[in-house]
């Protein structure tokens, strides 16, 4: 058996087609475009690489889109204050503090002060409280929300499905796990979260209907790891020595992808599985937050 390859840019690319249909119609009735803005600090090339996405596909999309470019030395209170800058601009609909953020700034502070109507990441505290809550008119958390619309539309079952999580991140593994076991769309599951603390891991993940690995370790699941027939979606983006890549580097998951696709029903790639799926959810809560803050 060879699994079935559940593809991110194919699935991001159906939501981007609706997207268009719903910005085309915040167009005509607000007589502008939605808009995002991106503040970075400093020059890490990951960072830099992942807000030059953003924005271009935003730009692609026809949401406007503004990248503010701050210096590393910039100071907390400063980036306090642009932020609030923002907050208060009617015309910025989205407002994302790219992380890492220098070392002698505080990211907590930092996304407390993010307006959580203007909160695309879904990381503010009042968002996430919202999420637990099952409230159905909040900003997700980007890479959750994409696994779980990378299995909807896929055609998995999650309803009664035993789905085990390798990582507890609050980035995707406890927000994944939160949206999984709501009475939802989407949820429905018994779900089992492990980390680096679970014994016998293997014998966990061998229960699953639906293994989501999300630890940030290259290739730690393995075939044997997988029950037969088992949906594996890699979250994880891990970059390892390619001498053949212009980079010197490639991107590889947390899922030895190969020996894996032998055993499993289904499987996403890294890249090109989750990955994608971040970015199109991005533009996704920027669209709602536009509806959301100008009225429908």
């Amino acid at each position: 058996m060879t699994a079935r390859n559940i593809s991110g840019k194919e699935i991001s690319a159906q939501i981007y087609e609706e997207l268009r249909g719903r910005i085309a119609a915040f167009k005509q009735r607000h007589g502008r475009a939605p808009h995002i803005t991106v503040v970075i600090v400093g020059e890490d090339p990951s960072s830099q690489t992942y807000v030059r996405l953003k924005h271009d596909k935003a730009q692609d999309l026809g949401i406007g889109s503004t990248v503010l470019r701050l210096p590393a030395d910039t100071t907390e209170e400063a980036l306090l204050g642009v932020v609030d800058g923002l907050n208060r601009d009617p015309a910025v609909n989205g407002l994302l503090v790219q992380l890492p953020l220098p070392d002698h700034i505080d990211e907590a502070r930092v996304l407390l002060s993010v307006d959580p109507a203007k909160d695309v990441d879904g990381f503010h505290p009042m968002n996430v409280g919202r999420m637990v809550m099952g409230d159905p008119g909040v900003l997700l958390p980007c890479t959750p929300h994409g696994v779980l619309q990378l299995l909807l539309r896929s055609g998995v079952t999650i309803e009664g499905a035993h789905v085990v999580i390798v990582g507890r991140s609050n980035i995707v593994g406890k927000p994944l796990a939160n949206l999984l076991i709501q009475k939802r769309e989407g949820g429905n599951a018994t779900v089992t979260v492990c980390h680096t603390r679970t014994r016998d891991l293997g014998a966990i993940t061998r229960t699953a209907d639906i293994l989501v690995a999300a630890a940030g370790s290259v290739n730690m699941v393995t075939a044997d790891m997988v029950k037969p027939g088992a949906v594996v979606v890699d979250v994880g983006t891990n970059r390892v020595p390619d001498p053949s890549s212009p980079r010197g580097s490639r991107q590889v998951g947390d899922v030895d992808f190969e020996r894996v696709r032998e055993v499993a029903s289904a499987i996403t790639p890294s890249p090109g599985g989750v990955g994608p799926m971040t970015v199109a959810m991005l533009m996704w809560n920027t669209v709602e937050a536009a509806w959301n803050q100008l009225g429908r």
